[in-house]
């Protein structure tokens, strides 16, 4: 499609689903959005390969039309957009990245089944037996997000120990008395305290059947069955049941997901937005472990050639395990990015070579910001060898040699803050384990 053709798509101001479709009526590309009419226009741009790369602009050209979906919340665009991915597989989805890389939700094959998120890449090594999966969904840290929204909707277990699996003398089995520890997320209402037998398997299994529902795209459906229970329980005279149901209609027809509109407003943000300004600020990231042990990352600040100090922020790594430090610089970008709160920079700034470097900007093309990455390479005695990226940098009114300076100062500050924190990690768990 040409630009003038673009234009004349009037999509609404609402959120769902977006789809190009090319000759034959293929479908090249799906996403969605908060706005779909704001989404689609920003396809517009003349400069579209540069914000969005060549396998966008190139998508751009090929399709014929482009057509959408309504949703009533942005958490439902995000749940079809999964759906409409697996089903259709459209190539440019599959193109933008690697599909091991891609984030699932997992239902096990249990009594009392976990509700887990994982890569693509994890799934057939895990050694839980596998009821289904849900994905793939292209951004991790939306679908964090989204999870915690739905939680608060259909509390699960991810992985706390049920009641029925815990060992307890035999003298409390006899007594019928219920010992078993509420675990954290149960404490907060996150979990409906499997871990303390406070729900049965039939209960437990009737709120799965209806998360199932819901991440199928099929809400009408579990609003209809929803609706019919509660009837039905209040006929029976059972009005605390028929109150819990209740609830839980009124969170489905009124989803709260103020996070995830402002991590969609992130992806709108051009790179006029996130350059405006006359400070330069870079922003610089490293990673520090011994064997992936006490592993955490770290960010720094450095504004017109100065640290911000008290703008520095730590990352002790959850989700990876090993020596990873590109699965590390990952989650590190993706938590960084998670907070649109905090002030952009102009520049990142990795500690590595090439792969750091293609991370990160991978990282800011699935999240949908254009800000410029360069590298620092180190030798052997681990001092500064080169800077990779540079070329492709270029802002008025800094010179050459004084936006080196300020690189290789955010990379000193990172690799310096990584090291102190590490030590602190380190130093904690070590104490921890001789006590």
């Amino acid at each position: 499609m040409k630009r003038q053709e673009l234009a004349k798509v009037n999509a609404p101001d609402s959120p769902g689903v977006y789809r190009f479709v090319g000759r034959q009526g293929t479908i090249l590309y799906i996403g969605k959005a908060t706005s779909l009419r704001h989404r689609v226009r920003s396809y517009f741009a003349a400069d579209i390969a540069e914000k969005r790369g060549p396998a966008i602009a190139k998508m751009v050209e090929e399709a014929r039309m482009v057509n959408w979906t309504k949703t009533d919340s942005v958490l439902e665009s995000l749940i079809l957009e999964a759906n409409l991915i697996k089903k259709f597989q459209p190539k440019y989805n599959v193109k933008e990245k690697d599909d091991k890389s891609f984030n699932y939700i997992v239902i096990t094959k249990e009594d009392f089944p976990r509700v887990l998120l994982m890569r693509g890449r994890e799934i057939p090594t895990t050694h839980y037996p596998l009821l289904t999966t849900f994905g793939p969904f292209p951004r991790g840290g939306v679908l964090r997000d989204a999870m915690k929204i739905v939680r608060k909707i259909f509390p699960f277990r991810d992985q706390c120990t049920p009641y029925s699996e815990q060992q307890f003398p035999y003298s409390n089995v006899l007594k019928n008395i219920r010992i078993g520890k509420l675990c954290f997320n149960a404490q907060i209402g996150r979990c409906p305290g499997v871990c303390s037998g406070a729900i049965t398997r039939k209960e437990y299994r009737t709120t799965i059947r209806n998360l199932f529902l819901f991440l199928s795209g099929k809400k009408k459906t579990l609003v209809r069955k929803l609706e019919r229970e509660m009837k039905a329980t209040a006929k029976q005279r059972d009005f605390e049941r028929a109150g819990e149901i209740k609830k839980t209609l009124f969170a489905l027809n009124h989803i709260q997901d103020i996070s995830l509109i402002k991590r969609e407003n992130v992806f709108l943000r051009d790179s006029a937005s996130v350059l405006r300004g006359s400070a330069m600020r870079i922003e610089g990231y490293d990673v520090a472990h011994i064997s992936g042990t006490a592993m955490v990352g770290v960010m720094t600040v450095i504004v017109d050639g100065e640290p911000e100090k008290n703008e520095y922020r730590k990352f002790k790594i959850k989700t990876v395990r090993g020596a990873d430090d590109t699965a590390s610089l990952t989650e590190v970008l993706e938590r960084r990015f998670g907070h649109p709160e905090w002030p952009y920079p102009r520049l990142i700034v990795v500690d590595g070579g090439v792969a750091q470097k293609n991370r990160a900007e991978r990282v800011l093309s699935e999240i949908g910001i254009n800000i410029p990455v360069v590298s620092v390479v180190k030798d052997e005695h681990h001092r500064p060898r080169a800077i990779l990226g540079l070329e492709k940098v270029g802002y008025s009114g800094v010179g050459r040699p004084d936006l080196e300076r300020a690189i290789l100062r955010a990379n000193a500050e990172a690799h310096r803050f990584a090291v102190l924190y590490h030590k602190k990690v380190r130093s904690a768990a070590l104490f921890g384990a001789r006590r």
